[in-house]
Parts: structure tokens; sequence; C-alpha cells
């Protein structure tokens, strides 16, 4: 172990002086994919109502139009694996690049409701690629002694590109007056707000071109020459590229290739460590964390917040995002997964409990009472901070970590499809129940995050510190 820890310091000191700026580029360029995750997905926030408004359509036909991106997100996910295998991981990159940029044109010059709906469902193919390929591409490409760090690239990259997306939807608005339906050069703010994507998607599809296939990629189709090079540029040329090579190889032909087959024999159907990676996944989304990402705006404007203000909202909550993130990136490893996802879990249950004590208020004038008002912007603050430093992260890494290795690639889908569905029940649900009871939503949501309490207590295990190969 000792022998192996020194190689890597060795390995990490001869990258630092030629390598790792060439590394950082090539791993930046591709979290350019989770940089367009994270605006894609939240840059719908800032259109709604107008859509809402432009098309004369009721919540639920609403929640279909901003959900159905998650379809095709679950699409793309569950393909771009298989893909990425047979044509390469930098092709995958630059179909999602393609993706990203038609849908962006499509979604700002829209003939109708129904094409709307098509060039969402392809920005979402986009959003589950990149979702999928960037963490394989990084992984595949960093130095092992920069690994984790470096990896830490693509969630960081998708926190930045939901505030992002939040600050220039807030720009335009302002440029059009406050209104979402003003036009700008005869095109209305909504519509700039989805086309403006195309500029980062263009960029992820130019960068693709710029960075180096994988070598793991080029090796499994006979490319050694150039997995040498590509292993050269990465990790230093004072590596043995030929042990290097003979490594990969080895690690590729003892691979099992798991299969959904693999995961059954549990009392239930599934084996319970699967159950537990799928219960992880769907509380994640069932504490309601992404009406915060896409309906924000109408939140805050549904209890009396202008537009502008609705908007500068949903900016400061995913700068909380990006802070909490990086928090949990910090003390993951230094306290655990569980007690962080307890903090949090606690903290995300006590927060949305007042947010829906401030929202049972009467609205005044078509406000909330100025005290509740302080409490729901407080408590929304405080609930996204939460979930950000636990759960946002904790549940990614505890994906990555719990399962066995006979086990993992499948039950990685498995739980992730959860994650998907559980997204897309959220996100089309909310319009309907918030016209319902809006505080009885919330109600919902707390349970949710209460619930998860004993959940983690009883059935999540501490990975912290522990091998992969200890996973039984």
């Amino acid at each position: 172990m000792t022998t192996t820890a020194q190689a890597q310091g060795s390995e990490g000191r001869k990258a630092r002086p030629d390598h790792l700026g060439h590394v950082i580029f090539i791993t930046a360029a591709a979290a350019m994919g989770g940089f367009l995750f994270g605006y894609d997905s939240s840059v719908i926030n800032g259109a709604v109502e107008a859509i809402r408004d432009r098309y004369d359509i009721g919540s639920a036909a609403l929640a279909q139009v901003v959900a159905i991106a998650l379809i095709g997100s679950a699409i793309g996910a569950a393909t771009a694996g298989r893909i990425a295998d047979r044509i390469g991981r930098i092709r995958v990159m630059q179909i999602a690049a393609l993706l990203f940029t038609v849908s962006a044109v499509g979604s700002a010059l829209p003939f109708a409701l129904w094409d709307l709906a098509v060039w969402r469902v392809l920005g979402g193919i986009g959003i589950g690629m990149a979702s999928v390929i960037g963490p394989a591409y990084i992984a595949e490409v960093a130095p092992p002694a920069y690994r984790g760090r470096l990896a830490s690239f693509q969630q960081a990259a998708i926190v930045i590109g939901i505030a992002v997306s939040q600050l220039v939807n807030w720009g335009i608005l302002n440029a059009a007056d406050g209104d979402q339906r003003g036009t700008i050069g005869g095109i209305e703010a909504w519509q700039w707000m989805l086309g403006v994507m195309v500029i980062p998607a263009v960029l992820y599809g130019l960068l693709s071109f710029a960075i180096p296939e994988s070598p793991r990629f080029l090796i499994s189709v006979g490319r050694i020459d150039r997995a040498k090079e590509v292993l050269a540029e990465v990790e230093g040329e004072a590596v043995d590229l030929n042990v290097r090579v003979g490594e990969i190889e080895q690690a590729m032909r003892s691979e099992h290739k798991s299969t959904f087959k693999d995961l059954m024999g549990g009392r239930f159907g599934l084996l319970p460590v699967v159950w537990i990676g799928v219960g992880l996944s769907v509380f994640q989304q069932l504490v309601g964390i992404n009406v915060a990402f896409y309906y924000s705006s109408t939140l805050w404007q549904s209890v009396g917040v202008d537009p502008s203000g609705s908007f500068f909202y949903s900016f400061t909550t995913s700068i909380i995002n990006i802070l909490g993130t990086v928090i949990a990136m910090i003390f993951v490893d230094r306290i655990g997964r569980k007690p962080l996802a307890l903090i949090g879990s606690a903290g995300m249950a006590i927060s949305l409990a007042l947010v829906a004590w401030a929202f049972s208020a009467n609205l005044v004038d078509g406000k909330l009472p100025h005290g509740q008002g302080v409490v729901a912007l407080i408590a929304a603050h405080a609930f996204v901070l939460f979930f950000a430093l636990s759960w946002g992260v904790v549940v990614w890494v505890l994906l990555g970590e719990m399962f066995p290795n006979r086990l993992r690639a499948a039950a990685l889908g498995v739980a992730a499809s959860a994650q998907w569905i559980a997204n897309w029940a959220i996100t089309a649900s909310f319009p309907s129940l918030s016209d319902w009871n809006l505080s009885g939503t919330y109600v919902i949501y707390t349970a949710f995050a209460a619930l998860s309490i004993p959940f983690i207590l009883k059935w999540v295990p501490e990975t912290k510190g522990k091998a992969l190969e200890e996973m039984g």
C-alpha cells in the first residue's frame, strides 16, 4: 500500500510541472457538458410564466412542457455509454453539443407549443448524454493522483451552469423592462433566455475538437500508439507507457459486464443494496429540490414578488447552491457520507416546514404578509443550502462507492433511472399541486425530507475510507 501511495505521489509530482495544466484544460473542456447540463435544465425557470401566457395553457400542460426534457434526459443517459463504446467519447460530446445547439435555436423560435416540446426533448437527450460522458471521460484521462479533485469539476460545472442561467435570465428580463414577454430586437425576452444557450453549446462543440480521445477507448479499438501519445500527454513521458497500456488492457479484460439479471435475488425482487441505491436517488428528488431550479420564478411571483425580484432570488438561490456544493466537497471525506446526509436531511426538513408555514398565510393585496415573506425567502435559501451541502453531492458519492464491483454498472443504471423518473414526477406535478395548495405541497416535501432520516440511519452504509473492493 505504501509503495502504491509513493508511486502515485511520484506520478503526481511528474504530472504537476509539465502536464497538470494541460490535464486541467482537458478536464475543464469535458466539464463544459456539465455546465450545459446545469444551464439547460434550469434556464426554463425564466420562461415558464411567459410560455403559459403565450400559449394560453393550464398548469397540467405547462408542467409537461417543462418536464418533458427529463424524458429526453433519461433516453440520453441510457444510451450514451453504449454509443461511446462504439464511436468514442469525443464523438458523443460532439453529438451532445449539436443537440444542445439545435435545442437552443428551436426553443427560441418555436412555431407552436408542440415543437417547443420537441426541442425540449432534444435538449434533454443532450443533458442525459452530458451527465454520463463527462464523468466517464474525466475518470479515464485524469492521472490517478488527481482523479478525485478533477472528477469534482463536473459537479462544480453543473452548479455554475445553473447560476449562470439564472443570471442571464435576470439580465435579459431587465433589458426587457421587467416583462418576460417584452421584445428585444423583435424577439420576446423568454425566447432570448432559451436561445442564449447556443453560445456555450457551440463552445462545448469547439472544445471537443481540441481535446484527445480517451486512452481506454483508443486501446479498445486497437489504436495503441495513439493511446500511448495521450497517456504521455496526461501522465508524463516518464511513465512506462507499455506498462500503463498493459494495466488498462488487463482491467478491461477482467471487467464483468453486469446486467439487470445480476441485480435480482432479493426478497422484493432486487438485491437490498440496489433498493438502497434506488431509495437514495428517489429521496434526493422527492424533497422537491428541482422545484427551486425549474419553478422558483413562478413560485415567488405567485406570492406577490415582482418578476425582476423573483428572477433575482432565483439567481441568489443558485449562488447558495454553489456555496453548499463547495462545503460538501470539503467535508464529505472528513466527516463521512452518513453524517453529512443526516445534517442535510434535518436542515431540509426544518427549512421546508418553515416554507410550508409561510405559504399558509393569506395573501394581502396579492402578497404574503411581510413576516411570512421574509421567513419564506430565508427558509427557501436555507433549504437549497442544506441540500447542496449534503444530498446534492453525497448521493452521487455513495452510488459510486456502495455497490459491489460485479454489480456497479448495472446498479448505477437502475439508480440513475429511478432518479430521472422521480425528478420527472416532481417536476410534472408541481404546477397542479401548487394550484391545489402551495403550503400543502411543501408539507409533502417536508415529509419526504423527514422520512429520509430513518432511511439513512437504518439502511444506508458508511463508505468513507473503504476500498471499492470491500463493498460486499
